[in-house]
């Protein structure tokens, strides 16, 4: 305890986890939100217009090293993602302003921005889902979702470019990751033999 009766900031028996709360947290009303995490190689973009949401992926990857920064909706990510140049954009599907899927395809059709990997983090029917596959998405991953799932599928999207997954148009294999509701969205993703 400090003077007065009152604790310092970085106390631990009042403040368990010290300082490191307050800077973590999403600045607000601001709501794009990035963080340097020393020694990271690679960026999220993450969009999703419920800020917890936001977090609980932001938390999950800055775990694995990964350097997060978030938008609202899917203006904000096009207005930021030039500047950020993630390596990866997850999207909810349903949001204010722009969508998930009309937001995928302004990416798709940026040749900025053609080839960054899009894994459509949402509740999704399987129209929004063959909609999705539609206009490129890289990948689907059903809310709610397992951490360790999410994190599988950000680093199998970040080294797949990371490789440089050649392939033309169409060759980005995409899928369907964690829950149920898709239906037939794996076997629409699959590649022809050949």
């Amino acid at each position: 305890m400090g003077r007065g009766g009152r604790c310092h900031p970085a106390c631990s028996r009042c403040h368990p986890w010290g300082v490191e709360v307050g800077k973590t947290r999403t600045r607000w009303p601001v709501s794009t939100y990035s963080r340097v995490v020393p020694g990271a190689s690679r960026r999220v973009l993450v969009v999703d217009d419920n800020k917890v949401i936001r977090q609980l992926i932001r938390v999950n990857l800055e775990l694995e090293g990964i350097e997060v920064v978030t938008a609202a909706d899917g203006a904000e990510c096009l207005e930021v993602v030039h500047q950020v140049r993630p390596d990866l954009v997850t999207l909810d599907v349903a949001m204010p302003r722009l969508d998930g899927l009309r937001t995928a395809a302004r990416l798709r059709s940026d040749p900025r921005t053609r080839d960054l990997p899009l894994a459509i983090i949402s509740a999704c029917t399987q129209y929004e889902v063959e909609s999705g596959l539609d206009v490129g998405v890289d990948t689907f991953l059903a809310k709610p979702f397992e951490p360790t799932e999410l994190v599988r599928v950000v680093w199998q999207l970040i080294e797949r470019r990371r490789r440089g997954s050649s392939g033309g148009a169409g060759g980005s294999g995409s899928g369907v990751s964690g829950g149920s509701g898709f239906g037939g969205a794996e076997r629409a993703a699959g590649h022809a033999p050949g």
